[in-house]
């Protein structure tokens, strides 16, 4: 009887270990994937092509801040840049710790708007991606500055 006990607490012991494999891997996944270093693919690369000429579509007009202390903050675009920072003189101010004095710079070029880092200390990041030169940014993808997150907005 002893026996089957002894067994029985090996194989259950054998199984919790595999759970806790199981969870460091799900846990590891999901922190690689929010840090953009492991994208899964959602949809098929047609529709993924599809989704992405949709929204970047159309010329932007406005500047929304979508999240932060400034959200719902809304800035009409013009032919000007945008400067974004925690500095007096800029477009939009920040009173974000995380962002810097010159953090970011978003600038005409066309009817293509583009996001440029003017050389941050925690980066400027467009849909996960960090930005490290002038990248054009499609409407409606996420810029984040520190803790805000902005957006272009037809």
């Amino acid at each position: 009887m002893q026996g089957i006990l002894l067994q029985v607490i090996r194989f259950g012991f054998l199984i919790l270990l595999w759970l806790f494999v199981y969870a460091i891997i799900r846990a590891m996944r999901a922190d690689l994937a929010a840090a953009g270093g492991a994208r899964m693919p959602l949809t098929s690369g047609r529709a993924e092509r599809k989704q992405r000429a949709a929204r970047s579509r159309g010329t932007a007009r406005y500047l929304v801040v979508t999240a932060g202390a400034l959200a719902n903050t809304r800035i009409t675009l013009g032919t000007q840049p945008v400067l974004i920072g925690r500095a007096d003189d800029s477009t939009l101010v920040l009173t974000d710790d995380y962002a810097s004095e010159r953090h970011a710079r978003i600038s005409p070029r066309g009817d293509d708007w583009y996001v440029e880092d003017l050389g941050s200390t925690n980066g400027t990041y467009l849909d996960r991606a960090k930005v490290t030169t002038a990248v054009r940014a499609p409407i409606n993808t996420p810029i984040r500055v520190g803790k805000t997150v902005i957006e272009l907005r037809p």
